[in-house]
């Protein structure tokens, strides 16, 4: 792929870098800082019902496994960026062959076409 081919890949991906750093560090605090009484403004001691606390264990958890999945976008991006300085973006890790301009439209931090995708899923 040339060089004037591979800036609005590069463009998009870092307004999805920026855009996933935010949303990451929103979720953590989110996650991180603020128990369910505390968000909702209730600083008394009284006790706080069992299936709140579970709730609010679940929502954590799941929140944390988001951000673990975002993490992982972003690790895929920063590689996508330095194959765009390698001049190697848009080519297949597996097979070495193009990747589909559509494919990487939709998914701009993809290191596999289509075919070599699949066969990774399936075995």
């Amino acid at each position: 792929m040339k060089k004037t081919e591979m800036k609005p890949y590069k463009e998009m991906l870092i307004q999805l870098r920026a855009r996933l750093r935010g949303d990451v560090s929103a979720m953590a605090d989110a996650a991180l800082n603020k128990t369910r009484s505390e968000a909702n403004g209730d600083l008394s001691s009284m006790p706080i019902h069992m299936a709140d606390i579970g709730s609010d264990n679940f929502e954590q958890e799941f929140t944390l496994s988001l951000m673990e999945t975002e993490e992982g976008t972003l690790e895929a991006i920063e590689a996508s960026l330095e194959r765009i300085e390698d001049k190697t973006y848009g080519t297949c890790e597996e097979c070495q062959k193009p990747i589909k301009k559509t494919r990487l439209k939709a998914i701009p931090y993809t290191p596999l076409c289509i075919s070599c995708a699949s066969l990774r899923e399936q075995g």
